[in-house]
């Protein structure tokens, strides 16, 4: 069955990643980026988050199996085995690897061999259940995709993709952290010390802000250092008014919050991509 392998790679997670790695082709090609290294990125990207979240859930199948949220996993469920998710995770790892060497430069090989590499060991092994701040720089790995697809158009870095990468950073912290409010009994029982289940709410809320603001201030700025049109600075302005108003009460609205960071993150992206032409 390939479905087990499927759920293995939590291509809903995945999505995410596309969706920031997607305009950071077009503002490093400054137009349409060439489709080889396009689906190439796309492909190895996918298969290098694939593997970076299989590799996680073995690591976690212990508190997998401790919280209701994650108690559905394939390794939990014993669809497959522990040895069966850590051979399938080396194989996509060595493909993805393969076709960013082939198809793109040896930066963004060494930046997505960084990016599996910090989620699993900096991440899921290092920190997620040793400081409350586990996900700030965890997120790193989430932020390097940014980093990879402006290397394989351009094989260098800029201070755009520094600010788009920064606008992930910050992004992460309150997306996460409004999941671990509606999952703060699931985290508690497996013992990882999510900041919600730590701090009291009235700190959460203050980190959740001090974030937010710094996403729309960096978001402003990848804006400016692309050279954008003025209307993607409205379009900014309203999502970050929008996103920011929903954290009046992130206890009752963890719900709305999740969801309005990936709506956020979505939209921005888009205006990234059309900001290009016009």
């Amino acid at each position: 069955m390939i479905s087990p392998y499927i759920a293995l790679m939590k291509l809903r997670v995945v999505e995410l990643l596309l969706v920031t790695t997607l305009p950071a082709l077009f503002l490093a090609a400054d137009g349409v980026p060439p489709l080889d290294i396009t689906i190439a990125t796309l492909i190895g990207g996918t298969l290098a988050a694939g593997a970076a979240n299989a590799f996680n859930m073995v690591i976690e199948s212990d508190i997998d199996k401790m919280m209701q949220r994650t108690s559905k996993r394939p390794i939990v469920n014993e669809q497959v085995t522990e040895t069966q998710a850590l051979t399938f995770a080396f194989v996509i790892s060595a493909i993805s690897l393969a076709i960013f060497w082939i198809f793109t430069n040896p930066l963004a090989t060494g930046l997505t061999v960084s990016a599996i590499a910090f989620y699993v060991f900096g991440y899921t092994v290092g920190l997620k259940r040793r400081t409350s701040q586990n996900i700030v720089w965890g997120g790193i790995a989430g932020c390097l995709p940014v980093l990879i697809g402006w290397a394989a158009v351009t094989e260098s870095l800029s201070w755009t993709a520094f600010w788009f990468f920064m606008v992930i950073f910050f992004w992460t912290p309150p997306h996460f952290w409004a999941l671990a409010i509606k999952y703060k009994d699931d985290y508690e029982a497996a013992g990882i010390p999510m900041l919600p289940v730590v701090a009291p709410i009235r700190k959460v809320t203050q980190q959740m802000w001090f974030h937010t603001i710094a996403m729309i201030i960096t978001s402003f700025l990848t804006l400016y250092s692309a050279g954008l049109g003025s209307w993607t600075y409205v379009v900014t302005a309203i999502l970050g008014v929008g996103f920011a108003y929903q954290l009046r009460d992130p206890d009752k609205n963890s719900g709305p919050i999740f969801h309005g960071s990936i709506t956020y993150l979505s939209l921005y992206s888009i205006a990234l991509v059309v900001g290009v032409f016009f």
